[in-house]
């Protein structure tokens, strides 16, 4: 096996990984947080989950779009950020992987776990008929999806900020030299 398909077969792997801690911990605490909640805090929480799996598919697409050049001309004038971009973006396939695939399908799976428990509490505590799960599902589904769609344009035409800020980000939690 080659270097390369040794460390792609290693990157399928830890994505297997990261997916599946990530899911389990997340659908733990979000199942347990939600059940012992009201309805309004439930529904700002979805709200959160669906935001994230937006705005992590936004930074994915960015990453893949963005051009180097730029970030290379802010690395020579020493501007913070810079270099931790160049690193995203030419690591943009497994950056993209964690966030529009790894991060947005749990968010994508949480948030129809969120929506089928508030739908419990609904028919639960209102008295709404259980089709409202039909409805509540296809809200979140429509807002997610709506939400990606806009969130695509927003990256295609911004991916240069958006890398930027991203790399801001990080540097300052990873400390760039």
């Amino acid at each position: 096996m080659t270097k390369k398909a040794e460390s792609k077969s290693k990157w399928v792997i830890q994505a297997f990984c990261l997916t599946f801690v990530l899911s389990l911990l997340m659908s733990y605490i979000t199942t347990n947080g939600i059940s012992n909640i009201n309805i309004i805090p439930a529904i700002l929480i979805l709200i959160v989950v669906i935001f994230i799996g937006i705005i992590t598919d936004i930074i994915g697409v960015a990453v893949t779009v963005a051009d180097e050049a730029e970030f290379h001309a802010k690395a020579s004038k020493k501007i913070k950020g810079a270099k931790t971009s160049i690193k995203l973006i030419r690591n943009a396939s497994i950056v993209a992987n964690i966030c529009a695939d790894v991060i947005g399908d749990v968010c994508g799976v949480l948030s129809g776990a969120i929506s089928a428990m508030i739908t419990a509490k609904l028919t639960g505590s209102l008295g709404l008929p259980e089709s409202i799960q039909f409805i509540i599902s296809a809200l979140v589904a429509s807002m997610t999806v709506g939400g990606k769609a806009i969130g695509k344009n927003i990256a295609n035409s911004n991916s240069t900020k958006i890398v930027n800020i991203v790399g801001l980000i990080m540097s300052k939690i990873i400390r760039e030299k």
